[in-house]
């Protein structure tokens, strides 16, 4: 496919300097662009590759002044990283759009209904009274349990597997591997010992416009639903537990787990190993470093670090009262001697 400059601005309500006409067929890093491709330049670390490039069409920022005679044509923006992304989303689903129909083997339940243009790739099982809403795409070996719902414009790419009674939303993309729906950690203990399994009988509900990565776990509720809600955007390997609660617009890196029934607010944001405790609340606009462990609700928005997870002033409080200590051990030390002789 071959795109001008001009239809890229217009996509992107940019503005052309050079070439209108310059064509594209392809992306491609700035530093390793070769003539035919789009790039662009968001950090300015890169600035010396735009005079170097081969690239036949860059974005750039609006406000971008360029030291050398550029080659390429240029489309200024006003934020040329979000532009950029705008066109990835657009080639993405112009590719997408291409996939339509059913392929073979699939099993799909009498009961099943689907809109139109959908895709339905091999190997995919579809239970009883599944609905597919228009122009979602279902990849190879996907697995859709009985009574499961899904929106619009949705993709579960290959090996994704849903539970029976779930929902999940339009415009939703759920990556390779990730599993919703599977049995809450839900035990009781008994007096010997042992323990019996709680049946866990509720659900998850995905709102619109979330994002899953790959090989990431959402367990479905004991009573009533696990709930991801629109905008939310979660990385791979992530553990969500029954009964949770993710707010719009939250994002949450890799190797996160949060336990049951915790609540997460809007517009939080979660560093890749951070582990929370269940039953309690995270209120809204929370940022949570790497690596930190929540063991309370926290109620006041902020950026939170350490092993525990406190206010980053206090934490850098006791960072330097650490240092402290060393300084004073070495003070004892020398007095020490000195009261020794």
């Amino acid at each position: 496919m071959q795109f001008p400059a001009a239809q890229i601005a217009l996509i992107v309500n940019g503005k052309i300097e050079g070439d209108p006409n310059s064509t594209v067929n392809s992306f491609g890093k700035i530093e390793e662009a070769i003539e035919g491709q789009l790039s662009f330049l968001a950090n300015p670390k890169y600035e010396d590759y735009v005079y170097s490039t081969k690239a036949s069409v860059i974005i750039v920022n609006e406000n971008f002044e360029a030291k050398q005679p550029v080659n390429a044509t240029l489309i200024r923006v006003p934020d040329a990283y979000t532009a950029f992304a705008t066109l990835l989303s657009k080639y993405q689903e112009i590719k997408q759009q291409q996939l339509s129909g059913i392929q073979q083997p699939v099993y799909m339940a009498p009961t099943v209904s689907y809109g139109k243009n959908v895709f339905i790739g091999a190997f995919a099982y579809l239970g009883e009274n599944v609905v597919v809403g228009n122009n979602t795409k279902i990849y190879p070996n996907v697995y859709v349990g009985d009574n499961v719902t899904l929106g619009e414009n949705s993709i579960l790419h290959p090996g994704v597997k849903i539970y029976h009674d779930c929902k999940v939303g339009n415009n939703v993309i759920i990556h390779a591997g990730t599993v919703i729906g599977s049995d809450g950690f839900g035990f009781a203990p008994q007096a010997d010992g042992s323990f019996i399994k709680v049946p866990q009988i509720g659900n998850v509900v995905i709102e619109d416009n979330v994002e899953i990565g790959s090989n990431t776990t959402i367990d479905r509720a004991t009573i009533g639903s696990t709930l991801i809600k629109s905008g939310a955007k979660l990385d791979n390997l992530i553990q969500i537990a029954h009964n949770v609660v993710i707010d719009e617009n939250t994002v949450i890196a890799s190797q996160v787990g949060i336990a049951g029934s915790t609540k997460i607010g809007k517009r939080c944001m979660i560093g890749g190993q951070s582990g929370i405790v269940g039953h309690i609340t995270i209120c809204d606009d929370v940022i949570i470093g790497a690596a930190v462990g929540v063991p309370k609700s926290i109620d006041k928005p902020g950026l939170y670090t350490g092993y525990r997870a406190r206010p980053v002033k206090e934490t850098l409080r006791m960072e330097v009262g650490m240092q402290n200590i060393r300084k004073l051990e070495d003070r004892i030390k020398e007095l020490e001697k000195k009261l020794s002789k």
